[in-house]
């Protein structure tokens, strides 16, 4: 069974930091570039950070540049997602995706991916 459980979220004042995880399991690791997506109340799903299969190429989105920074851990099967300065903004649920392949040039859209994780919820308050 494919699964990718997302942890690590929470509640953490602005400036604050949080790291994400994902722990894949059910389908070979290595074959799959990931992502982690967004969605805040009223608002569309939006792509945050990927790193892709192969050469861990890292693609980030405007609002996570110099802030976020995406990894992962072959032998954990495991994806990360260090985020540092934390602003009410960032406030949404926060997904993990798995696409298979590489990934080049950007974050893939949210349709495109393969498998998704139920999301983790993180609140940054002001």
């Amino acid at each position: 069974e494919v699964q990718l459980v997302e942890s690590g979220g929470g509640l953490v004042q602005a400036g604050g930091s949080l790291r994400l995880s994902c722990a894949a399991s059910g389908f070979t690791f290595e074959d799959y570039s990931f992502g982690w997506f967004r969605q805040a109340p009223g608002k569309e799903r939006e792509g945050v950070s990927s790193i892709s299969s192969g050469d861990d190429s890292t693609y980030y989105s405007g609002s996570a540049k110099g802030r976020f920074t995406i990894s992962s851990d072959i032998a954990k099967s495991t994806v990360y997602l260090q985020m540092n300065s934390l602003e009410p903004e960032d406030t949404a649920v926060y997904y993990c995706a798995a696409i298979l392949g590489a990934v080049a040039g950007d974050t893939p859209e949210s349709g495109a991916m393969d498998f998704w994780g139920k999301g983790t919820l993180v609140t940054v308050s002001s």
